[in-house]
């Protein structure tokens, strides 16, 4: 390939890669190169029996200095740049052998001419050597020829032999360059088209990821939306449930409150007892309620600034989850201020969901104590809660994964694996950050951190 052709087509990562695979052939054809000059000593034998203990020196030697360039071709040190000049070196080897049996023999009237043409077929054929090193190549073994003849004791004599056989050299080195030529175009070829297949498929994957994390957001959006939809749809349900018993729960506890000033009530002393359980009952329900209606007359996200008390959100969270909760010894340490600012309905959310999945990893683990902590502290003008829980913990390989969208250990319709990481959204939303901590088989914390009303 000319200088200009690899220059204006950009070919040097061609050149590089062909790098390796010129250095491969060029070992592989200095070792046949041996084989072939060492079997030559049987056409000696039979054409110039005379002549054959110096022509076999002569094998001898080329196949050794032959062998000495292959050494060199084998070794780690070796510059991948003067691969080519030790290809043209031991390619000439044979081609200098054999010119000095031309005229040690035979001269113009010598066989071993056909031995030059072997060499340039292979070299044009087989060997991947450029465009200029296949004419340089071809020139110098007609040279070696010519000299070879005109320095023969009989010289140029018979010239119309000279004549012919020097065409027909000059034949076979247009042939070994018009190959070199085509099989290098052939090459430079293969080797686009391969890059061109290797980038498509780049493009290709490319492409495939996207669509793939396209789908997993729209599978996320999805999900989403369909679990705001089960919640608003709870919301216009529990907005009409909520009046519907809060009604009958207010006039049960104002009935309460009359009979416990009726003067039977403080002559009995069971039946004052009965009416201050019955009104203490009414007060849970009535607490309950009160909690449910930050979810039905509240939107969530409609004030992300609003300031409250984080403890009267942990404590709505834990009536809430009480049932999930019961035979639990819940520990709760707050500092004395914990009034926080954002969307009081959506940490209610969270707590309520890591509570939720607190309960669950307790009842996995049926611990003897079962226990859930609540600590939380200032730091950094934010206040930093932590969820502790006593539990089954989570596995080394799901650890990283536990607030994806999706994810799930919990059997096929038993969760949407949605809860966290809608979680992790919301506190997101609120400038937090939600993490999770472990030891598999002994506890799993939770720690978010909310803004406070001075920041």
């Amino acid at each position: 390939m000319t200088k200009a052709m690899a220059h204006s087509d950009n070919t040097a990562p061609y050149h590089l890669e062909m790098s390796d695979f010129r250095l491969a052939y060029s070992r592989a054809g200095a070792l046949v190169s041996v084989v072939l000059v060492m079997f030559g000593l049987g056409l000696d034998y039979s054409i110039h029996p005379a002549h054959f203990g110096e022509f076999a020196a002569a094998r001898v030697l080329t196949s050794a200095l032959t062998l000495a360039v292959l050494w060199l071709l084998r070794r780690s040190f070796l510059d991948h740049k003067y691969v080519p000049a030790l290809t043209l070196l031991w390619l000439a080897l044979p081609q200098i052998m054999i010119s000095w049996m031309i005229w040690r023999s035979d001269g113009v009237e010598s066989i071993y001419f056909v031995g030059l043409h072997l060499a340039l077929y292979a070299t044009g054929i087989i060997l991947p050597i450029g465009l200029l090193d296949g004419v340089g190549f071809g020139l110098f073994t007609y040279l070696a020829y010519f000299i070879a003849c005109y320095f023969h004791p009989q010289g140029l004599e018979n010239i119309n032999r000279f004549t012919g056989v020097s065409l027909f050299i000059l034949f076979s080195v247009s042939i070994s360059v018009f190959c070199t030529y085509f099989n290098e175009r052939g090459r430079l070829n293969v080797f686009r088209l391969k890059h061109e297949v290797a980038e498509k498929n780049v493009a290709l994957e490319t492409t495939i990821k996207v669509l793939a994390e396209t789908n997993a957001a729209l599978s996320e959006v999805k999900g989403q939306l369909i679990q705001r939809e089960k919640m608003a749809a709870l919301g216009t349900l529990s907005a009409g449930l909520l009046h519907e018993v809060n009604n009958p729960v207010n006039y049960s506890l104002m009935a309460i409150n009359m009979a416990l000033m009726d003067p039977a009530a403080a002559q009995s002393a069971d039946l004052k007892e009965s009416l201050t359980d019955a009104r203490e009952g009414m007060q849970r329900v009535q607490n309950i309620v009160s909690d449910l209606k930050t979810f039905a007359y509240q939107k969530p996200g409609g004030d992300s600034q609003r300031v409250f008390l984080l403890e009267k959100a942990i404590q709505s969270a834990l009536r809430l989850t009480s049932f999930e909760l019961k035979n639990v010894a819940v520990d709760i340490a707050l500092p004395q201020d914990t009034h926080v600012r954002g969307d009081e309905p959506a940490i209610i959310g969270v707590l309520i969901n890591l509570l939720s999945n607190a309960a669950l990893a307790l009842l996995g683990a049926a611990r003897e104590q079962p226990r859930i902590s609540l600590q939380a502290e200032h730091r950094g003008g934010r206040l930093h809660l932590a969820v502790r829980d006593n539990g089954t913990g989570i596995a080394p390989e799901n650890i990283g994964r536990v607030l994806e969208p999706f994810f799930t250990t919990r059997d096929v319709g038993a969760g949407l694996g949605l809860g966290l990481s809608m979680s992790y959204g919301i506190i997101q939303r609120h400038g937090g950050l939600l993490s999770v901590s472990s030891e598999f088989g002994a506890w799993t914390e939770f720690s978010l951190d909310l803004a406070t009303p001075q920041h």
